[in-house]
């Protein structure tokens, strides 16, 4: 510990990685206690997957096509955007089943991230960073995208929190109250999107579900309302992004394995403890 606090005063990258690591832990605890409370942990993980292509196609016209502003990070919320466009479409709109159309969009994702990968010249590596993370590669720019995403879902938050709420627990209860039903699972959709963006350079697209859904499951256990829900699970993320960071730099372990390692460690504490 003492080395990686030594670490951290010298080097910048390990500065970023920790900031990132903050600032991706509040819309972890906030979105993901909506996640675990409406249980649609399958949805985030479709989403997820989704991501992939994002990705890969942002390098392919990046090295390809010259489109150096297209990079990894917009290509992957633009995915996830879309995924959750799709799915809300399908799931308010069609008579399609949920989980046909989500398990659709992961194989699609997965697959066309690899046909991208594999189109562009000069297979890049760190493009394997994005399915196990590593968030000692997150970038000053990424930084910009990660705040300008928090700032989004914590304006929506203020905005909509009373009105999610109610979708979240009881959509008929919210139909009849009159709020549009749609309109705000579009909502946390979206938001759930921007959230596996934010958590995908921290643990990777395979380790998403875990980081999204552990902390607000031990949060679950000593909350009695939504609000401190997403407080302690916020709090939760931090420790296990930020303590995941320093115990894994010393031996070189992987981080992003390393932070949900911790996350789950935590998740049967709790869970012993509950049961006491």
């Amino acid at each position: 510990m003492i080395e990686f606090i030594s670490a951290l005063m010298e080097h910048s990258f390990l500065q970023m990685a920790l900031l990132a690591a903050v600032l991706t832990a509040i819309p972890c605890g906030i979105v993901g206690s909506y996640v675990v409370t409406k249980r649609i942990t399958y949805v985030a993980g479709g989403i997820a997957h989704c991501v992939l292509g994002g990705i890969g196609l942002a390098h392919y016209l990046n090295h390809v096509h010259g489109l150096s502003w297209m990079s990894p990070m917009l290509g992957a919320l633009l995915a996830a955007l879309l995924a959750a466009l799709i799915i809300g479409l399908v799931t308010t709109r069609q008579n399609e089943r949920e989980d046909t159309i989500i398990g659709a969009l992961w194989a699609i994702g997965m697959a066309g991230g690899l046909f991208f990968m594999a189109m562009t010249p000069g297979y890049n590596a760190s493009l394997v960073s994005y399915l196990f993370g590593n968030i000692l590669l997150v970038t000053q720019q990424d930084i910009y995208l990660i705040i300008a995403l928090d700032i989004a879902i914590a304006i929506l938050i203020l905005l909509f929190y009373r009105h999610l709420l109610a979708v979240s627990f009881d959509q008929e209860y919210a139909a009849l109250r009159g709020l549009s039903v749609k309109r705000f699972t579009f909502i946390l959709l979206f938001m759930v999107a921007i959230t596996v963006v934010l958590l995908v350079s921290v643990v990777g697209i395979v380790l998403v579900i875990a980081l999204l859904t552990l902390p607000p499951a031990i949060a679950a256990r000593f909350s009695k309302n939504l609000g401190q829900m997403m407080a302690i699970s916020t709090l939760v993320c931090l420790f296990c992004s930020a303590g995941g960071l320093a115990i894994s730099y010393s031996p070189n372990l992987p981080v992003g394995a390393t932070i949900v390692l911790l996350a789950g460690g935590l998740y049967l504490l709790s869970t012993l403890l509950r049961k006491k």
